[in-house]
């Protein structure tokens, strides 16, 4: 934008109208009028008069002229000047203007900018925040899978491992055996004489007698074993890495205890052991290993309970 000192527009325009008029006046109307003087001079006789007095006449005219001329010269000079200054000033106001509607553009283009820039951190946030919730719902589903997972492999009265996961733990160190010959045994306990305690007592005092079995097992056995309550008053382990000699030591301390063991309903308690074992036993699947197991078990009940009887490929041995 031009200065403060810079002239209007408007008056501008009339002085210089009126300057281009002074000028053509002086440049041509003056050499115009001398021309016809002259002229006249020439075509029409004695019209001059005294030829001294003609003499400075015409050199009057002339002067005159000349001066018309170095004025209305001088005049179109100044005028080139002012309109090369209003070029200028007008140049100027449409670089200024240029550069203003440029930075208008530049600023609404920053601002779109902006705000784009504000839409995708806003989204990028919400994202986030969907992404964190959705993690939590993963993790949350995930724990309530193990809950239920472990729920649905869990005794409800004893807490232990139930007859489900004890199959399926078995199955799966039954392989092991075949890839690796590592020994596993099994051994089944059952109570002697329980059901005289649920019919005299309750169950509500049999449940208590089966959570305290189930501390005395839990308590005796490593955390690589399987403890489960293979149902009624008759509790399954599964002994990785064990051998036979290993788990007839193992199902004969349990014995003791629980034959020592100060029941809350003041009775004493024993209980009958089976074990059986790969590689001594011959059993060619999880069933076979079981039962030779189920059978030791019955064994010692008809020896007199209270005993430790383990599968032998023939009639189980008690000991």
């Amino acid at each position: 934008m031009p200065g403060d000192d810079s002239p209007d527009l408007a008056t501008a325009g009339r002085r210089l109208r009126i300057k281009i008029l002074l000028a053509l006046v002086l440049a041509s109307g003056v050499p115009i009028l001398v021309l016809a003087y002259v002229v006249r001079g020439l075509l029409v006789p004695g019209a001059a008069g005294d030829p001294a007095v003609g003499q400075v006449a015409l050199r009057a005219v002339l002067l005159l002229t000349a001066l018309g001329v170095l004025a209305g010269g001088y005049i179109i000079w100044d005028i080139g000047g002012t309109v090369a200054r209003m070029a200028q000033v007008m140049a100027s106001e449409q670089v200024m203007g240029g550069l203003v509607r440029r930075n208008n553009e530049v600023g609404t283009l920053m601002g779109s900018f902006n705000k784009m820039l504000t839409t995708i951190e806003n989204q990028a946030a919400e994202i986030n925040s969907f992404a964190t919730r959705l993690d939590a719902a993963y993790k949350e589903l995930e724990s309530t899978n193990a809950r239920l997972k472990e729920t649905s492999f869990k005794d409800e009265v004893t807490g232990l491992y139930n007859r489900r996961f004890f199959s399926l733990r078995l199955e799966e160190e039954l392989s092991r055996y075949r890839r690796f010959n590592h020994p596993v045994s099994v051994v089944l306990l059952d109570l002697d004489g329980f059901k005289s305690v649920n019919d005299s007592l309750g169950h509500a005092v049999g449940d208590d007698t089966l959570r305290d079995v189930a501390q005395i097992l839990m308590k005796h056995s490593r955390g690589i074993n399987v403890v489960s309550r293979y149902g009624g008053d008759e509790f399954a382990v599964l002994l990785v890495e064990t051998s036979k000699a290993g788990a007839r030591l193992y199902a004969d301390r349990i014995r003791e205890v629980v034959a020592k063991y100060p029941f809350s309903h003041g009775k004493i308690l024993t209980a009958s052991f089976g074990v059986a074992s790969l590689p001594d036993d011959e059993a060619s699947t999880a069933e076979d290993l079981f039962r030779s197991a189920d059978e030791a078990l019955y064994a010692a009940k008809r020896a007199g309970k209270n005993q430790v009887a383990a599968a032998s490929g023939s009639p189980a041995k008690v000991l």
